[in-house]
C-alpha cells in the first residue's frame, strides 16, 4: 500500500454538494478539503470486527425459520487496492431492503410489506486472494421523496474495512440494465459517467447455480484512479 494518498481517488468519488441530491446541501463541507499526510495509525489500523464473523453470516437468506420472498442471488467479486492487488481479510458489511423495497428500520415509511424471513443485513471477509461471496435476495426499488416521483434503483450497501483506515469504503452496488439508474441522483453523483458505471455489477452466468440462484460479479477497488465511488 502506498504511503502517499492517490489524489486520483478524489475524482472517483461523488460531489459532496450535489444539488439534485437535496440532502447533500446540509451535510457537505463548505471549505476545500485538506489532505493530511498518512501516519502509522492510518496505515496500520484500525481493524473492526474481523474476528466476530460467524458461519452463515454471509447468507442473508438463512437467518430466519423460513425462506425470504424474492429472487435469490449470489454476489461475488474481488477487493483490490489502487494497484489492482487483491486485499485479503477485508471485512465487508452488507445491508439492503427486501424484495418489496422495505428496510427493517423505524423511519422507513414505504407502505410495502416487511418480510419476516429477511432482515437484510450480513457480513463476510475476503479470502487470501481478496475474493468474497455472499447470498441474498435481489432488493426492490422504493420511493424516497428527493424529487417528484423519485425512486431508488435496486441496490445493495457495502461497507469495507481493508488493511488500514485509508482503505475504508462505503459504497452501493447496482444491477445491470436497471432503468431507474438514469434518473437517480445518488447513482449519478460522480461527475464522470464512466466512474458512475463502476457501481454496476455484471451478470455472471458461470457463477449461477442451476435451478437455485442467479449470480452477479462486483469487483471493488478501495482507492486510486480506478476507485469504486464512495456512497454519500
Amino acid at each position: 500500500m502506498s504511503i502517499v494518498y492517490p489524489s486520483a481517488s478524489l475524482r472517483a468519488h461523488p460531489r459532496y454538494d450535489f444539488e439534485k441530491y437535496r440532502s447533500t446541501a446540509k451535510r457537505s463541507p463548505k471549505q476545500p478539503l485538506i489532505i493530511l499526510p498518512h501516519t502509522l495509525s492510518e496505515l496500520t489500523g484500525p481493524a473492526y470486527g474481523h474476528g466476530a464473523i460467524r458461519a452463515g453470516d454471509e447468507d442473508l437468506t438463512r437467518q430466519h425459520a423460513g425462506e425470504p420472498q424474492g429472487e435469490r442471488i449470489i454476489v461475488h467479486g474481488h477487493v483490490l487496492d489502487e494497484d489492482a492487488r487483491p486485499i485479503p481479510d477485508t471485512l465487508i458489511e452488507i445491508w439492503q431492503c427486501n424484495a418489496s423495497g422495505r428496510y427493517i428500520h423505524v423511519v422507513d415509511q414505504h407502505p410495502a410489506p416487511i418480510d419476516p424471513n429477511f432482515t437484510g443485513a450480513g457480513r463476510c471477509v475476503t479470502d487470501a486472494d481478496g475474493h468474497y461471496k455472499f447470498v441474498t435476495i435481489k432488493p426492490g426499488a422504493y420511493p424516497w421523496r428527493n424529487h417528484h416521483n423519485a425512486w431508488r434503483p435496486a441496490h445493495i450497501h457495502l461497507s469495507l474495512f481493508g488493511n488500514a483506515f485509508v482503505q475504508r469504503l462505503v459504497t452501493q452496488m447496482y444491477f445491470p440494465n436497471d432503468p431507474l439508474c438514469a434518473f437517480d441522483p445518488i447513482f449519478n453523483a460522480p461527475e464522470d459517467a464512466a466512474v458512475a458505471a463502476r457501481q454496476v455489477a455484471s451478470f455472471d452466468l458461470d457463477a449461477t447455480v442451476p435451478e437455485w440462484a442467479l449470480a452477479y460479479r462486483f469487483d471493488i477497488v478501495l482507492r486510486g484512479r480506478n476507485a469504486t465511488p464512495m456512497e454519500h
